[in-house]
Formats: structure tokens, sequence, C-alpha cells
């Protein structure tokens, strides 16, 4: 089998800093990716809209630069998004929207995941100037969705998540507060995060990454497969029939690709394990594969195109630029994926890590 599809785009993606970005960027164009949605948390995180480089914030206009010299002017299009800090004010959000640089702000949790230590909780920012100021300039807010400070079973467990928390009480209250405001639930995990965004309107929609179609959390613990270890965490088996189902729903608009691909160079440490699974290079096999275990005929005319919707055309709807024009394609033959080399060490794809044979290649054919 044969699929020739529009190029597609990443809309959640980490190309971290330094110099190996280069190398991430080309395995992003390597898989037939138009574009990408950049996240902010470097370091020192990108906490401001134009100017140089501090050594307390980098700007979107800096962080760009350093990513378009990086081989990511080959892009369609490339979001950075502004890391929301203590720091922002709807002055700023009122001015990048002007300039024309601001088009998404990210929320991380305090402390929620790598490099997300200036995060600020979410109930602070709902109800406030700068929210309004996103909402009046229709500027997207990505959502790392999971409740701050929970521990134990309260943050993970099979009855109650932090992710699970947050959708079922955070979000309520965001959205009657705000709702206006064009949100992106980034990299949702559980039934409930699924069962909101479907029900919430059309201002709202969610990204979904290979892993949690793909995998469980016995998937992760079995054998402990710490490259499989992400934030949020894969999930159990009814929150990923969920996420499946919603991919699968005929016509659907609003989940879309986003892969949160994180490289790191060292996975397991003294204090414990990076979070992030690397899919640079092989994110559209991975997807591939995620739908035809959900049941989709990727042959067939509704399996298609369930599939280029999820993976091609309804993010850019939602971000409001038009789909790519330009061609990949993927073949149903075998493939095998290896560590990417780096300055810093190697960067274990995904598959490689799990000691799985992708089902699906890329083709070499394109438009």
């Amino acid at each position: 089998m044969r699929l020739t599809l529009p190029k597609w785009f990443d809309l959640h993606t980490h190309f971290r800093q330094g110099a190996n970005v280069a190398r991430y960027v080309a395995d992003h164009h390597a898989m037939g990716c138009a574009g990408a949605l950049a996240m902010p948390n470097t370091k020192p995180p990108v906490a401001a809209v134009s100017g140089p480089k501090t050594e307390t914030a980098w700007s979107i206009e800096a962080y760009r630069a350093d990513l378009l010299a990086a081989g990511a002017d080959a892009f369609e299009q490339l979001i950075v998004p502004l890391y929301l800090t203590r720091e922002t004010t709807a002055a700023m959000i009122s001015g990048g929207a002007a300039s024309g640089l601001l088009q998404a702000c990210k929320y991380y949790p305090p402390h929620g995941t790598t490099n997300s230590e200036h995060g600020v909780p979410m109930a602070e920012w709902i109800g406030g100037d700068v929210l309004r100021a996103m909402e009046d300039h229709g500027i997207v807010l990505c959502i790392h969705g999971e409740q701050h400070a929970l521990a134990g079973p309260a943050y993970f467990d099979e009855k109650q998540t932090a992710e699970s928390v947050f959708y079922t009480e955070t979000m309520p209250r965001l959205r009657e507060a705000h709702p206006r405001l064009r949100i992106v639930c980034e990299h949702i995990t559980t039934a409930a995060a699924a069962r909101f965004v479907a029900s919430a309107g059309d201002n709202v929609g969610a990204t979904i990454t290979p892993q949690h179609l793909l995998y469980t959390v016995g998937h992760l613990v079995q054998g402990l497969k710490y490259h499989l270890y992400c934030l949020p965490l894969v999930k159990f088996e009814a929150d990923r029939a969920a996420l499946r189902a919603a991919v699968l729903s005929p016509g659907q608009t609003r989940f879309f690709a986003g892969t949160d691909s994180a490289p790191h160079t060292t996975k397991a440490t003294e204090c414990g394990c990076a979070a992030g699974c690397y899919t640079g290079g092989c994110a559209p096999q991975l997807y591939a594969m995620a739908f035809e275990e959900a049941g989709a005929d990727l042959g067939s005319e509704a399996g298609r195109d369930a599939f280029e919707r999820f993976l091609c055309t309804n993010g850019p709807a939602f971000y409001g630029f038009p789909a790519s024009k330009e061609t990949f394609t993927l073949e149903r033959i075998p493939s095998t994926t290896a560590p990417q080399v780096t300055d810093e060490g190697p960067v274990v794809p995904l598959p490689y890590g799990m000691g799985l044979t992708l089902d699906w290649s890329l083709g070499s054919g394109e438009g």
C-alpha cells in the first residue's frame, strides 16, 4: 500500500537549542513535515516577544532566527509560542499580536515537565488581563493540561490523574471565564480530556502524540521501558481507546498531530528519568500504525480521510493557515530506526528504544 498525502504539520515539537538543532530540524524535513510549532521551554525560556537574548529570557524573534538559521527556513510555517511567566503582561500580548510575531502562548504547570519551573498555576491566569488580551487578539493558548501540585494517587491513579482533574475541574472554569479564547489542549492522554475537547466548541482543539495512541502505562512499566517515559504519562486502555475513537470519528476537525518529540541525549539519570519521546524521522509511520491498530483501513476512502484530516489538514485549519500543496508518501513496507548521533551523545528514537520495527516506510516520491 502506498499513500500520497499533503505534507503535514507538527503542531507541538521540541527543537531545543545549541549545535544539534539542525539535526532535529532535518529529521522533521525528512519525514515530510511542512511546518512546526516549536516549544519555548529553552534555558532561559522564550518569555519575550522581540529583542535580543538576555540571561533571563529569549525572545520569539531571537529563537525563530536560530531555528531559521538551522534549516527551519524551509518550512512553510514556523510558530514559536510565548512562554507564559510572571513577567507576561497584557501589553506584551497586544504588542506581540500587532507585530505579527505572536501567534500563540504556552501554559506550563509549574515543575510539570522539562524546563517548566517558570510556569504559573492556571488559577492565577483565569479571569486576568493576559488571557483577556489573548481573546481580543485571537492568540492561541497552548495548554499542558495537568493540575498543579498533586501527588501520589491524586497525581496518577486509575480513577484520577493530574490530567483528568485539570479537564474536569480547571478547564470548565477557564472556558466560562474566557469563552472566546482559542485553545489547543496539547498532548492529551485521557478519556476526560477527549470528552472535554469533543464538547467544547470550535475554538478548542487538541493534539495527540503517537505514543499516546499506541501505548498504555503497561507498556511503560513492563521492563521499565524508559524511552517511553514522557509527560503527561501514557495512561490506561480506556484512555487510549477514547483517543483512538476521537481521531477516527468521521469528519472530525479538532484533533490533530502534535508529536511532542523531545530529544534527550541522556534519558536515565541519577535523579530520575528525562521526560520525552523522540519521534523525529518516524512520526508519520507511527501515526499510521496507531490508526491501523485502532481499526482504520488506510486503503479505504474513510480510513484515508480520517488519517489525512488528523495528520495534514485539521491542524492548519485550526491555526488559520492553508494545508500544504506539496506531498509526501508512506509505503506499507517494514522499516527500522537508529539513534541520532549528536555532538552531545546519541538521541534514541522511540521505536528503537522500544525494540519496534515500523510497519511503514517513508516513500521516495514527493511533489
